[in-house]
């Protein structure tokens, strides 16, 4: 099922409204000259269904389009990044040099 993203700019989120009135996120706050993506939630009874990744996909796009280098303090992003190679170069190195 395609999911709706949204970008709440002012709650420094990108999020998914479920059907059951609760949302998924993914929290960033700006550091320095990066992006932080600093939390992902997705209530229980939805995960497995790629809400997460299409949140992912979607918060990483609009980091790329800014300009600006990305720091994973999320487990959920770190993963995310580290098993998708075509957004290593938005990783900041000075920050995550295992990448």
């Amino acid at each position: 099922m395609p999911h709706t993203i949204l970008h709440n700019t002012a709650g420094q989120q990108f999020e998914v409204l479920l059907p059951n009135g609760e949302k998924a996120s993914i929290v960033y706050r700006f550091y320095k000259q990066d992006i932080a993506f600093m939390h992902t939630e997705v209530p229980a009874e939805f995960e497995g269904q790629g809400i997460a990744a299409s949140m992912a996909k979607a918060a990483l796009a609009w980091a790329r389009a800014e300009g600006k280098k990305i720091m994973l303090y999320c487990p959920y992003m770190s993963a995310y990044v580290k098993r998708h190679p075509e957004y290593h170069d938005l990783v900041d190195k000075a920050y995550h040099q295992g990448f």
